[in-house]
């Protein structure tokens, strides 16, 4: 099981070197892992910037692969997608936000996991990294993030009638095979577009794992709570109306 990790980056340069640094020493452990940084049109010299940090821990790390650059800001969704699509050798297709909330030995975990469960026949599951406050596991989030964070995956549960407890966690890893399958269908690049993700792997009838995972709130996000509510809210209800054959 070989994995293509993608890191979307939108001027991410200062965030991603510790998350980076953590990262390619857990998949060096690891093995079979490709990492690849997709800069999302992020302007100004911030290209230039992450293309020199890349660079600078290739020479330690050769499997960490040189930057892709997109000529303009597409999105989250639309990044992750051109980095899943910029290389074919690997037959597991992963993101992780480059904050490093999810922490680099969590994402080994995961992996780890989902190669014990296909190496028993399960290998067409797709593994989402979920924040699930239980025992054994460390969340620390900020209260109010944490409640609009709730009604977001209540209003997609509700709305698009799929029983899932975190869509939004910035770590998740698909069958390569399974993505060409749906990459027709997915239509939604921005803040819902693991939830448009999540709808074609139901609807392809790809099994979801929920995978908790420790994971931090780390300052300095993209996300404006009050000023993205209501798009939130807008994307998840244009896309029951995308779905709305099966919900």
């Amino acid at each position: 099981m070989t994995t293509l990790l993608v890191i979307p980056c939108f001027r991410e340069s200062t965030r991603l070197r510790p998350f980076l640094t953590e990262l390619c020493t857990e998949m060096q452990q690891l093995g079979g892992v490709s990492i690849l940084a997709v800069d999302d049109g992020s302007g100004g010299d911030e290209p230039e910037r992450l293309c020199a940090l890349i660079d600078e821990f290739r020479i330690h790390f050769p499997f960490l692969r040189p930057t892709l650059q997109l000529p303009e800001n597409i999105g989250k969704g639309g990044t992750v997608y051109a980095g899943w699509q910029a290389h074919d050798n690997e037959n597991w297709l992963m993101f992780a936000d480059a904050d490093g909330a999810v922490p680099a030995r969590e994402i080994a975990r995961l992996i780890r996991s989902a190669r014990a469960e296909s190496s028993l026949g399960l290998h067409n599951h797709a593994w989402f990294a979920s924040r699930i406050k239980m025992l054994g596991r460390n969340v620390r989030r900020l209260l109010h993030r944490h409640l609009v964070g709730r009604v977001y995956a209540t209003l997609v549960s509700e709305l698009l009638h799929v029983p899932v407890y975190d869509s939004q966690c910035g770590c998740k890893l698909v069958p390569r095979s399974a993505f060409e399958q749906i990459s027709p269908m997915l239509t939604t690049s921005g803040f819902a577009f693991d939830v448009d993700l999540m709808m074609a792997l139901v609807h392809t009838q790809v099994p979801i794992v929920e995978f908790p995972v420790d994971w931090t709130e780390i300052p300095g996000g993209k996300i404006h709570l009050f000023r993205d509510s209501f798009r939130m809210f807008r994307d998840v209800w244009r896309l029951r109306s995308k779905w709305s054959s099966i919900v």
